[in-house]
């Protein structure tokens, strides 16, 4: 699943986003693109949770379909 992150602009950003995905899916593989603020997630839990999680990191979390 894809998440557009917008206030997402650094490795510091990304490194919060990858902590607050793990506190919920520890096993889930995480992708940040800095330059299109898009991250992916590989995980089993829902679109909602994730994007949950990374609001609650501090930056607003848009769930991209496909």
């Amino acid at each position: 699943m894809k998440f557009s992150v917008p206030d997402m602009s650094c490795g510091h950003c990304a490194a919060t986003i990858e902590k607050a995905v793990k506190t919920v899916d520890a096993s889930a593989s995480v992708t940040c693109d800095l330059e299109k603020h898009l991250v992916e997630v590989g995980t089993s839990t829902t679109p909602e949770a994730m994007a949950a999680a990374i609001r609650e990191a501090g930056y607003e979390a848009g769930h991209v379909p496909g």
